[in-house]
């Protein structure tokens, strides 16, 4: 297998991982009859504090895992293939970065659903590509306008369903754009558009240095008989 067609296979390993979760979890939530709503986020309550960390692997229905299923994916490969160094670490401070926002600003009730990681990954992926200047994610970035773009208007309360997290919405928004700033110095880079001119400076100083040495070496070894 070529190089660039495992790493695109490697990026897939874990959103693919975490989807099975999810499935697995409503198809037990359905098929037992139980009721994991209760694992979400309550605000500003201590029945809600574990839900900082299990609110994105509960989802009211199929319906409402369906609608995440794809952007969540997308967005997840996209972070784990072109940032696939740093990537674990913002997944982790986006999902519990959304779980505390949402605990300290949500409104009264259960807040439940991989959404808010979902525009925590759109919001990191879009700024960090602006941020960090480098072609292929400011393309990235791009992309992710052009597809979620829209997404944007559920994360204020003037546009969002009454049923709506849209606190949720925003806290990943938050902490997607926030990582994307701490971050900004760590993973892919933009090349330096000098670096191979330096590269060259550098090989012809040495060259000259070299000569410069040769010359010496010559001079310096001839004999007392040649001089005369």
């Amino acid at each position: 297998m070529k190089p660039d067609t495992q790493r695109i296979f490697l990026a897939a390993v874990i959103p693919l991982f975490i989807l099975f979760i999810l499935y697995l979890l409503e198809f037990l939530e359905v098929g037992m009859d139980w009721d994991f709503t209760h694992l979400g986020v309550y605000p500003r309550a201590k029945r809600g504090v574990f839900g900082i960390f299990a609110h994105p692997l509960v989802h009211g229905s199929f319906r409402h895992l369906l609608a995440n299923t794809v952007p969540l994916f997308f967005l997840s490969w996209c972070l784990f293939y072109f940032y696939r160094e740093i990537a674990p670490y913002i997944f982790f401070a986006i999902w519990i970065g959304c779980g505390v926002i949402t605990f300290i600003i949500g409104k009264p009730g259960w807040h439940i659903g991989a959404s808010g990681l979902i525009y925590g990954l759109a919001f990191f992926l879009f700024f960090s590509g602006i941020l960090r200047r480098h072609v292929p994610l400011i393309a990235i970035s791009l992309l992710v306008t052009f597809l979620y773009g829209g997404l944007v208007w559920n994360m204020f309360p003037q546009f969002a369903k009454a049923t709506t997290s849209w606190e949720g919405h925003l806290g990943g928004a938050i902490a997607g754009t926030l990582c994307a700033v701490a971050f900004m110095r760590y993973g892919p880079q933009r090349p330096d558009p000098f670096a191979d001119e330096e590269d060259e400076e550098d090989d012809d100083e040495e060259s000259d240095d070299e000569g410069m040495a040769e010359d010496v070496n010559e001079t310096s070894s001839a004999s007392p008989a040649d001089e005369k």
